[in-house]
């Protein structure tokens, strides 16, 4: 006979997978590939500023600079902006070295003789923007577009209820964890994009309409990143979308267990203060199909993985007491770690528990790679 601990932690876990797949199949057959209820017009050219934040990046600064020369946009409408903080590998030199080399991009360099975070640099280079900047675009130093990245995304905010655009990301490595992860998180932030906005914003590539930048600002509390600058965007009555027109590619850098649990810590700090900050800026307006969005989103990242990690302890909690199912249970869990999109979940579940721990202790603005 089965036991109540068991029972228990049966009805959790089919709780936290069943609603993340029945959410994920509702998005994917029922939103990503309607049509887009947005206006556009290839036409439009808007000023561009282009942000990007360094640190030691000399390794990738020529080929991004190369990345951004080279887009199919009137080089007079652009403007670069590379923010500094610290560097001590030799990022400046490369940085001066190719200005002298291109002198028909308009490209300021910013430095800071310390390293203050990546928001500092951002929240500091919007002092640097030209006022008749249109739209500002957030990038990586290792993050590579398209050459028709500009040119697409600026299409997009002909309509002005789009206040954000970012894009898909891909990477130029070979990892299935990340390849599984990317595959499901890009079918659900573009398929979010067109029911009206996603939560979650990406970093390598994130545009933001300059006069709301200016009006409102960034949002500035510790943890704040780029979701949380969609999901402020969002809250103050614009679309925030993932266009799957655009894609950005990426290498993985550095400690991968290191860079997901940062990740995953970001995520819980927007999912945790985002909205409340927008409230106490007094700039928040309710739209309904944004609410159920991060609704949602909310409890995937705030609670469905405790629910998982819940579970299991019951059932290791029963089998401890002697239940054969629950040990049954336990080992069918773990061969399914054999499969990689369950692996890559489960993984995920792990990072979140660990980042919101994390963020009960501390509120770090600077990461290690």
């Amino acid at each position: 006979m089965i036991d109540a601990l068991t029972v228990l932690a049966l009805i959790l876990v089919l709780a936290h997978f069943s609603f993340p797949l029945a959410y994920y199949h509702y998005l994917k057959k029922k939103w990503l590939n309607k049509p887009w209820d947005v206006r556009r017009d290839p036409r439009y050219k808007p000023r561009v500023s282009i942000i990007v934040p360094t640190y030691n990046e000399v390794e990738f600064i020529r080929k991004k600079l190369n990345d951004i020369y080279v887009q199919d946009y009137p080089r007079g409408l652009i403007e670069v902006i590379i923010a500094d903080s610290g560097s001590e590998d030799g990022t400046l030199e490369a940085v001066k070295e190719w200005m002298l080399d291109h002198t028909d991009l308009n490209l300021k360099l910013m430095v800071d003789p310390g390293r203050k975070g990546k928001l500092y640099a951002l929240l500091k280079a919007l002092n640097y923007i030209s006022p008749d900047s249109e739209i500002v675009v957030f990038t990586d130093a290792d993050a590579f577009w398209e050459p028709s990245a500009l040119s697409k995304m600026v299409s997009y905010f002909v309509d002005p209820n789009v206040g954000s655009v970012t894009a898909c990301i891909y990477y130029t490595d070979v990892d299935i964890h990340e390849e599984a992860y990317r595959n499901y998180y890009n079918v659900v932030r573009v398929a979010e994009s067109k029911i009206y906005a996603t939560p979650v914003h990406n970093g390598p590539f994130l545009a933001i309409r300059a006069d709301l930048l200016m009006k409102h600002g960034l949002p500035d509390f510790p943890g704040s990143d780029d979701s949380s600058f969609g999901s402020f965007i969002a809250f103050i009555g614009y679309r925030a979308i993932q266009v799957d027109d655009i894609v950005v590619k990426e290498p993985i850098r550095g400690s991968q267990v290191r860079r997901r649990i940062r990740r995953a810590y970001h995520l819980i700090i927007n999912f945790m203060t985002t909205k409340k900050y927008a409230k106490r800026r007094g700039v928040y307006k309710y739209n309904s199909a944004f609410e159920r969005i991060w609704r949602i989103e909310w409890w995937l990242h705030i609670v469905n993985p405790w629910l998982l990690l819940i579970s299991v302890t019951l059932l290791v909690l029963s089998a401890v007491s002697g239940s054969l199912i629950a040990l049954a249970l336990i080992g069918a869990g773990s061969a399914l770690l054999v499969l990689n999109i369950y692996r890559v979940w489960i993984l995920q579940q792990v990072y979140l528990i660990v980042a919101m721990l994390r963020s009960s202790w501390t509120k770090e603005v600077m990461w290690r790679r």
